[in-house]
């Protein structure tokens, strides 16, 4: 795990300062100046977790290249690893004087982008603003379950105003965004914060979300008490009015490392619903979904545009996927992936061991926050900061799903009855797998 790294020598800061101040308009943040750039670097010394958090003493890898490279070689390393969009760079976009104010007092993470789109004859563009906010716990573990619980809704409220200010349309918070990610520990403790759909977390953002005429997805750990009070890792979508639209339910649960879910929920039962709302066509694919292609194929199916991926996961084990498994899904579905994770080590009270020879550890981890948005012709934004609390803005033009299933065709030339009919024959207890041996391979020869 990345350790962060001393601060630099005076004159090394100003020729960062300087550097900084050069490429300030590629970094697509509302703090741009390079005083506010320091400002940022002595925060980040005095709120790193335990296990560190920065790239170096960047909050990210992108902030790393922008100060480290020179422009032209920035402006190269950047298109390789980014993408174009519509033959350009993802342009940052300005926002409301509120939101950075937000920003600034709450010290949060603020970046904001702006998708394109080809512009059409006989289509209107049709742009979107979308947010997402990741976030560390309020209080310690330790602290009362209540306690806790509310102090999550009041460091929550500044960002959500933050997002209603910049006229966010669609906003999604992280996985088990109301409590701890206690799911490592194994005690069942943990289960009451534990909710029905329409419980006390639902009822505070749906005073948001219409009060900000804003579609917001809550992501639970929900208490189905119409079924014996079976427990779910449930997103609830909220619609700009306050009503609430429906939920999905986890699709897949890891059993990996300290991933001990399969404690306090099982696999969910409600398919792959794309939920038709006033800003667009969303999916949600909950966490563990993303490293399963034919869960985001699903989706894609039954027709999103815009697919969340409300997450919690550690950089020990799955930092290296996280950019590329959203990148791959936005281009294999042609629509836009918004990936969200929490930020922080979150310490519990107890010990526990995961059956993986590891010691035993009161941590899950360092959560490495890194939301970013994806676009459905490779390009992608930079990520917000992997230890900071954050709100990352994009606009989408919708369109450009459209724009490029036309161009790829990967509807058209896709296989389906191939794949149906493997798939079939697959779960079928008899199955053979279609392996055709070489004859030769395991002939007697004699010289």
């Amino acid at each position: 795990m990345p350790v962060h790294e001393s601060s630099p020598a005076p004159t090394h800061r100003e020729k960062r300062r300087k550097k900084m101040e050069r490429n300030d308009d590629e970094i697509g943040t509302e703090s741009g100046k390079a005083e506010t750039a320091i400002v940022e670097e002595k925060e980040q010394e005095s709120s790193l977790t335990p296990n560190g958090g920065s790239i170096a003493g960047f909050e990210s890898l992108h902030r790393l290249l922008c100060a480290s490279l020179s422009p032209p070689v920035f402006q190269e390393v950047k298109r390789l690893l980014l993408g174009l969009n519509c033959g350009r760079a993802v342009e940052p976009i300005n926002l409301p004087d509120p939101a950075k104010a937000l920003s600034a007092k709450h010290d949060f993470d603020l970046q904001a982008f702006c998708f394109h789109a080809d512009k059409e004859v006989l289509r209107e563009h049709q742009t979107v603003r979308v947010g997402l906010i990741q976030n560390s716990i309020a209080l310690p573990t330790t602290a009362p379950f209540l306690d806790q619980k509310r102090a999550i809704f009041e460091k929550l409220r500044p960002i959500i105003d933050a997002a209603g200010a910049a006229g966010v349309n669609i906003l999604c918070l992280q996985e088990a965004w109301t409590m701890p990610f206690a799911f490592c520990t194994r005690e069942k403790r943990w289960c009451e914060f534990a909710e029905p759909v329409d419980g006390e977390s639902t009822q505070f953002i749906q005073d948001l979300a219409r009060k900000y005429n804003m579609v917001i997805i809550s992501p639970i750990l929900e208490r189905d008490v119409k079924h014996g009070e079976t427990l779910w890792n449930t997103a609830v979508i909220i619609g700009n009015r306050g009503n609430i639209i429906g939920k999905h339910r986890k699709n897949h649960i890891p059993r990996v490392g300290d991933f001990n879910e399969s404690t306090y929920y099982m696999e969910g039962n409600t398919g792959h619903p794309v939920f038709e709302t006033a800003y667009g066509k969303i999916a949600v694919n909950i966490c563990y979904g993303r490293h399963h292609p034919l869960n985001w194929l699903a989706f894609g199916l039954n027709g999103a545009e815009i697919v969340f991926n409300p997450s919690a996961t550690v950089g020990e084990l799955s930092e290296p996927m996280w950019p590329i498994e959203a990148r791959n899904a936005a281009i294999a579905n042609s629509y836009f992936v918004a990936s969200i994770n929490r930020v922080g080590t979150e310490i519990f009270p107890n010990p526990f061991t995961s059956g993986d020879g590891k010691p035993q550890h009161a941590d899950f981890g360092h959560f490495y926050g890194s939301s970013h948005f994806s676009a459905p012709d490779s390009s992608c934004t930079p990520s917000l900061s992997r230890y900071r609390d954050g709100l990352i803005i994009s606009d989408m033009d919708l369109n450009l799903c459209r724009q490029l299933k036309d161009k790829w065709g990967f509807r058209m030339t896709a296989r389906y009855e191939l794949y149906a009919d493997m798939l079939s024959r697959y779960v079928q207890p008899d199955f053979e797998p279609q392996v055709i041996v070489d004859p030769l391979l395991h002939k007697v020869t004699y010289s």
